[in-house]
């Protein structure tokens, strides 16, 4: 299982406007873990977002939309970050991201057989 769709939801009074944060748990998986490659992916797929967009690694939190941050997680693979969208399109992001993970980042381990 690459990603785990624990998700959580909170609605925030923010100025009489309503802010959605959702957030789920997912699981990297590709042999070199969180590299430059997937997180410029990662980064470059949270940009197309409004919402703000978080990793959160222990009590490590990374903007998705910075591919230096993501780097600074060190996330190997077996890592389990949660990723925290908040905004009008949380939901949108979100998926979005966690598919990203589910996919492999598009990568084929070499030890994978299929």
């Amino acid at each position: 299982m690459t990603a785990e769709s624990r998700e959580s939801i909170h609605d925030a009074a923010s100025g009489g406007l309503q802010t959605e944060t959702v957030s789920r748990e997912v699981v990297v998986v590709n042999a070199a873990g969180l590299h430059a490659r997937p997180a410029d992916l990662l980064a470059r797929e949270a940009r197309k977002w409004q919402s703000r967009i978080e990793l959160i690694n222990d009590a490590q939190r990374a903007d998705g939309k910075s591919i230096l941050e993501l780097l600074t997680l060190a996330a190997e693979s077996g890592t389990r970050l949660v990723v925290e969208a908040t905004g009008p399109d949380a939901r949108e992001a979100l998926e979005a991201i966690g598919s990203l993970f589910e996919k492999r980042f598009n990568e084929r381990d070499s030890n994978q057989d299929s």
